[in-house]
């Protein structure tokens, strides 16, 4: 299990499979950070978007009717 031959376990060996484990992984994480940072002005967006149209949506509920009469 051990690179060392002597059945314990160093502080080079957890830090080497560490090195391993991230080297992995880091090429995944940027691949998916790409995706990510596409669709935010998207969400973005849709965001503005729907404020807009429920705050316009609600500004008609509470809108009062003033009627001005010229004699």
């Amino acid at each position: 299990m051990t690179g060392n031959g002597s059945g314990r376990i160093t502080r080079a060996d957890i830090e080497a499979k560490l090195k391993a484990i991230r080297d992995d992984i880091e090429p995944v994480g940027e691949q998916a950070k790409g995706g990510l940072m596409a669709a935010v002005p998207v969400v973005v967006a849709v965001l503005v978007i729907g404020a807009y149209v429920l705050g316009k949506r609600s500004g008609k509920k509470r809108r009062a009717v003033i009627e001005i009469k010229r004699l």
